[in-house]
């Protein structure tokens, strides 16, 4: 009988424990490091109305329309902090609404596609927050910011 109980908890203890890494596992995979996507030497400066706005954990996502030099239009994706830490900022659901024209100072992806870290986003009334993800690598990580 105390063998059996033994079996059982050993049983359980390693159930839990596989769970607990399966769960530390997917959390790694599903966050990133600044580092791991995006380019610190490669700034970007994207201007143009936002076309949709991804409000979602880990990362926020605001996408706009920026108009390129030959007048062709390319939809940028800009990632931003956490949903969390932009309403800590002053940020809102509200604040960010499709049509509304921004400034975002960033980084681009390594990929050079048309995705970018967003570090700054200025409105045409010339409020201006803080709107990046800090993290392993972002510019700016031990530098005290405005907003």
């Amino acid at each position: 009988m105390k063998t059996r109980f033994l079996s059982l908890k050993i049983g359980a203890a390693f159930v839990a424990a596989a769970g607990l890494w399966i769960t530390a596992g997917t959390q790694a995979v599903a966050h990133h490091a600044f580092s791991a996507e995006f380019d610190p030497n490669r700034p970007v400066l994207l201007r143009g109305p936002i076309t949709r706005v991804e409000w979602v954990n880990p990362h926020t996502w605001i996408h706009l329309e920026v108009t390129n030099d030959d007048d062709s239009k390319t939809i940028w994706m800009v990632e931003g902090g956490t949903p969390n830490t932009l309403l800590r900022r002053g940020l809102t659901r509200d604040s960010i609404l499709p049509g509304t024209y921004i400034v975002v100072d960033g980084y681009q992806s390594k990929d050079r596609s048309a995705r970018a870290n967003g570090r700054d986003i200025t409105f045409e009334d010339g409020r201006k927050f803080f709107m990046g993800s800090s993290g392993t690598g972002a510019p700016y990580d031990n530098e005290q910011r405005d907003n």
